[in-house]
């Protein structure tokens, strides 16, 4: 057991962790399978394009580099948009069910950017406000979709201004993709979490809706998400 001097943070500290570590029934893992491996690949692949930007420029080419930043920056709009909308459809449907998971705040160390550790601190604040478990779970979501869109906003400036040769501080645009780039992941690892956190309380009867709503097929044609959202609310 472990001991805080509230016990309600220890409690959610153990129940986060035992979400994560257990596995999941067949069909919802299935759908973590599926939606993790698929940010995971636009992840990986807005990486290579940053890296090789990085490499091109420490060789003196700028013009391939700053291609290779656009390309990274697409990239990287393609797969905040998917996150945005997992926290949109997770929130709408985590106001309907019995059960919401534990969450834990994000934490200011995580982060390097001015706008993550923003964030991350007014995240813990809240969730030692919000005593409801349903309330953190919606305001983490809430939070994290602000500052996935924020720190992709930047990144997208950053890439803008070197791209089109606009800066007149270069290095500073160089320094800040490479610092947002690091937060990007650190939200996407806590999107995973939450994710699979979300599907273990989520009522089986729902996985299939739930799946369709992210453009994630089990079986069958699969939806556009603003579909979705124009089903029923006991969908």
């Amino acid at each position: 057991m472990l001991f805080s001097r509230n016990g309600q943070i220890a409690s959610a500290r153990l129940s986060v962790c035992d979400d994560w570590i257990r596995a999941l029934p067949r069909e919802k893992n299935q759908v973590f399978d599926c939606v993790v491996r698929r940010w995971e690949t636009s992840y990986a692949i807005m990486s290579i394009a940053l890296d090789d930007a990085f490499a091109l420029r420490a060789r003196g080419k700028l013009i391939c580099a700053r291609q290779q930043v656009c390309v990274s920056s697409n990239l990287s709009s393609r797969l905040a948009k998917a996150l945005v909308a997992f926290c949109e459809v997770a929130a709408q449907r985590g106001r309907r069910i019995d059960n919401v998971p534990a969450v834990e705040p994000m934490r200011t160390e995580f982060f390097r950017s001015e706008a993550g550790q923003s964030a991350a601190s007014w995240n813990n604040i809240l969730h030692h406000v919000l005593f409801v478990g349903r309330f953190r779970f919606l305001h983490k979501l809430r939070l994290l979709a602000s500052t996935i869109e924020e720190i992709q906003r930047q990144f997208a400036a950053a890439a803008d201004d070197l791209s089109g040769a606009l800066s007149h501080r270069p290095l500073d645009s160089w320094k800040a993709l490479d610092c947002l780039h690091y937060d990007f992941n650190t939200c996407l690892r806590e999107m995973e979490i939450l994710v699979k956190s979300f599907l273990r309380a989520l009522p089986a009867e729902q996985v299939e809706a739930f799946a369709r709503e992210l453009e994630t097929p089990l079986a069958g044609p699969v939806k556009p998400l603003l579909d979705a959202w124009s089903r029923p609310a006991s969908a």
